[in-house]
């Protein structure tokens, strides 16, 4: 253990696992920002993916709107030629 502090009593020493301690904290700041982006990626994906079914949705719900309430309904549409 004696050989370890005096390794790191050196002033050269100290400055590289400064410089070491750096590098690491950089690569693992850019390591969590490629993640981070990767997984806004997908939540876009998503939201995407929910916004369209629900636009097929909000279509199939007007059309069932506008829809012949009965027979005689759809007698009249078609004689009006409004179906």
């Amino acid at each position: 253990m004696g050989w370890i502090t005096a390794v790191l009593a050196s002033d050269l020493a100290r400055k590289a696992l400064g410089l070491l301690l750096a590098a690491v904290t950089i690569i693992l700041f850019l390591l969590n920002l490629r993640r981070a982006g990767e997984r806004t990626g997908r939540l876009a994906e998503r939201l995407h993916s929910t916004e369209k079914t629900n636009d097929i949705q909000r279509q199939m719900l007007d059309a069932a709107a506008r829809r012949p309430r009965g027979r005689n309904d759809l007698l009249d549409r078609l004689r009006d030629g409004r179906f």
